[in-house]
């Protein structure tokens, strides 16, 4: 199982996890060795913590006892068995950020679902009607730029401007927060679907970690779930359609960047999405990072820096070029999330990240915060 979640290269990576241990009540800090989860906790408390001391990374990885194999706590994750050892998360105290419309093709999408006002049945319309003239007037286009103030300029003469266009070719990208510390799901979780949402979908993304100093020390894979039909009534909806419970998935593993993988070679990821339903459906699409009308360091840029900072780090989704317009059902309503779909992200160098939807209203409360956080680590080191 463990060659089933790993990264092809595994071997030459640092990989870094958190794994609930039932026994002490509480997260552990693991490096992956081999087909061993090493705790490392007694050295380093959190991953935030890990994070900014990254000078004294090999000593950290090279201590630490062997608790698990990673196929033991594969099963675990994938049985939801929360009386044995599954994998959680791979941050904790960093904050969890997002940027928005960093593509062009799914920047389309989002203008599409405001123009149909986030009803599903107008999309296909709307989409014939904006391809020639948007598709054609942003292709290549470099967000900020003179072209992109020229094409502003003609968008707007044509009634055809939004919030989307204004963060997806203006001179500021979109970033906000995903979820509060402590709330998103790790490999084998569910991720929640609210009913309240009738229009939805994955969103696979690259996931940059980034220390205190807003350095991007390793990056990781995610599922910034989206519901297209609440953000397409109002952009202000935003927190509504992006924060609910367990809407936040990342994992398995953070990749710490290194001579072997790094930030430019993040930057050309191939990042795969496969969903596969209870009624035989089946969902494929690829998030190309290379394509990305934004550099990776102005993501970086954007989020951190004299106007904010973040003194434990934080976890930043890079945003996806990936767009879902295959019809599940009724023709012409586009792809929408059912109760126990399979979704799997992976790529070649950040291992495989899998996940089940479920009805956001009966999964389990999230209860584990940062006050129970702090109470174990504190019973742990006494």
């Amino acid at each position: 199982m463990a060659h089933q979640i790993l990264p092809d290269n595994a071997t030459v990576a640092t990989l870094i996890a958190r794994v609930w241990d039932p026994a002490s009540g509480g997260p552990r800090v693991c490096v992956v060795r081999g087909g061993e989860l090493v705790d490392i906790t007694p050295a380093v408390g959190t991953v935030s913590e890990l994070c900014d001391r990254r000078a004294n990374l090999e000593s950290y990885v090279a201590g630490g006892d062997i608790r698990w194999s990673v196929d033991e706590v594969v099963d675990g994750s994938l049985a939801r068995d929360i009386a044995v050892p599954h994998f959680l998360a791979p941050v904790d105290l960093q904050v969890v950020k997002a940027c928005g419309v960093t593509f062009v093709g799914s920047l389309i999408e989002r203008v599409i679902e405001e123009k149909c006002a986030g009803d599903s049945a107008r999309a296909e319309v709307v989409r014939a009607e904006l391809m020639d003239t948007l598709d054609g007037s942003l292709k290549g286009i470099r967000p900020g730029s003179p072209r992109a103030q020229a094409a502003k300029e003609i968008l707007i003469a044509q009634g055809l401007w939004s919030p989307y266009l204004e963060v997806g070719i203006g001179p500021d990208p979109e970033v906000f927060t995903k979820a509060p510390v402590l709330s998103s799901v790790g490999f084998g979780a569910e991720v929640g679907i609210p009913t309240f949402s009738t229009w939805n979908n994955p969103e696979p993304e690259l996931v940059l970690i980034v220390d205190s100093r807003g350095t991007a020390i390793g990056a990781t894979l995610g599922n910034d779930v989206n519901l297209r039909d609440v953000e397409g009534r109002s952009a202000l909806l935003l927190g509504k359609a992006k924060d609910n419970n367990a809407q936040s998935s990342l994992g398995p593993f953070i990749r710490v960047f290194d001579e072997n993988f790094g930030l430019e070679d993040a930057g050309n990821e191939e990042i795969h999405l496969r969903v596969q339903g209870t009624d035989g459906f089946t969902l494929e699409g690829t998030n190309s990072v290379s394509e990305i009308s934004r550099p990776l360091p102005e993501l970086i840029s954007a989020t951190s820096g004299a106007h904010h900072q973040y003194p434990d780090g934080f976890a930043l989704y890079t945003g996806t070029l990936f767009a879902p317009t295959q019809d599940r059902d009724t023709p012409g309503t586009g792809f929408t999330h059912k109760p126990g779909d399979v979704v799997q992200i992976f790529s070649s160098h950040l291992g495989r990240l899998v996940n089940t939807t479920g009805v956001t209203e009966e999964l389990e409360p999230w209860t584990f915060g940062i006050r129970e956080l702090m109470a174990y680590l504190a019973r742990e080191r006494h």
